[in-house]
């Protein structure tokens, strides 16, 4: 993947990779690009591009969170476990699809809840990066996948980045609202304390989880509340 991490033709897959990510990220998580996991995670991916298997989402994609949602704008999490892994549906947004991509029956769900909650219309596109682009970072805590093998990049490090992002988001920004939907989602909530911050919980909006309590959880209208608690602009959740 050379269009993440830039190396020259000369480097070798275990070099220290020279990471192209949004500033203010780059400044945070400066410390984690030098640790022995993050070259084992560019070698990974060659290996994966070099075996003829193609990753999504696209190489310039895969810190699109990050570079949608700049540290002093964040306001709001939403944490997924990893990307989509369908032709053309992952962009590194969490539960997003570009436009012009079916939504996925999670999204869908997630649209339900909105409408249900806010009274706002179901839309007809699925791109979220209006979302982002308000303070709501939309994370992926594994941030590729092989086509058509959802979770295949489980062992690839990704976690001890993005575990890593969520214990800098909770030591050094201050009110963060966390939507962690499902199990996984909700194991992370150990990483954050809880006493700077809002942690909202509920099942995910799978269509296999979502009756069991994700519709009816008023997340968006609770976010806002919170924020508003706050003194900070509410997220227009409609699109």
């Amino acid at each position: 993947m050379a269009d993440l991490f830039n190396p020259s033709p000369e480097t070798s897959p275990t070099a220290q990779p020279k990471v192209q990510i949004e500033p203010s990220w780059a400044k945070l998580l400066a410390a984690e690009f030098t640790k022995p996991y993050f070259p084992g995670i560019k070698a990974k991916l060659i290996e994966e591009k070099q075996k003829g298997n193609l990753v999504y989402p696209p190489g310039p994609l895969i810190f699109n969170a990050f570079e949608k949602c700049p540290v002093d704008e964040l306001k709001l999490v939403i944490l997924g476990q990893d990307p989509y892994h369908r032709h053309g549906q992952a962009h590194g947004l969490c539960f997003s699809v570009p436009d012009g991509v079916r939504p996925p029956p999670s999204l869908v769900n997630i649209f339900k809840e909105i409408e249900q909650d806010l009274g706002l219309a179901i839309p007809e596109h699925g791109n979220l990066e209006a979302w982002a682009k308000q303070g709501v970072f939309l994370l992926n805590c594994i941030l590729t996948v092989k086509a058509n093998q959802p979770v295949s990049h489980q062992a690839f490090g990704w976690q001890d980045l993005t575990d890593e992002v969520i214990r800098k988001i909770s030591s050094e920004c201050e009110g963060i609202v966390f939507l962690l939907w499902g199990r996984y989602a909700q194991e992370k909530s150990l990483l954050i304390d809880m006493s700077r911050h809002h942690v909202l919980m509920a099942p995910h909006p799978s269509p296999y989880s979502a009756k069991n309590g994700f519709f009816g959880c008023k997340h968006f209208s609770q976010a806002n509340e919170l924020l508003r608690r706050q003194g900070k602009t509410e997220i227009d959740w409609s699109l």
